[in-house]
């Protein structure tokens, strides 16, 4: 039996090294796109509580008062969680005045730790338990 000089196929260090590429790139790119859901997470919190306030704002044109209740927004539930369910956000209302608080929940929480906490107020404050707020 012949073989052939040109046999068709990898060789062992040829699959190693492939393994070894894709390693490599996985390393780099996995924390990459860990850090840019958190980061995607984040923005859709800070998307709600304009929103959120947005309708405060709304409701105080209209009755002259701000409420404490989500469900008076037109919110499914109080406190409101978010549609990804990262974040859990209620409303503090002092005389004719709101604090509205986004707190992260879950993985977000665990995950996302120097970022735990978001809020806006009635005249636009914006801030953060961290340097979080883009």
């Amino acid at each position: 039996m012949q073989i052939s000089k040109f046999a068709k196929g990898f060789t062992l260090i040829e699959l190693l090294i492939t393994v070894a590429i894709i390693g490599i790139i996985s390393s780099i790119a996995y924390p990459s796109y860990s850090d840019f859901v958190l980061r995607s997470n984040r923005s859709e919190a800070q998307r709600e509580l304009l929103r959120i306030a947005n309708l405060q704002e709304q409701l105080f044109v209209d009755r002259r008062v701000y409420t404490e209740d989500m469900t008076v927004l037109g919110l499914a539930t109080d406190p409101y969680k978010t549609d990804s369910e990262n974040y859990s956000i209620d409303a503090k209302v002092t005389g004719s005045t709101f604090v509205l608080t986004a707190t992260a929940l879950g993985n977000q929480k665990t995950n996302d730790t120097s970022c735990v906490t978001f809020t806006v107020t009635d005249t636009g404050l914006k801030s953060a338990s961290g340097t979080c707020w883009e």
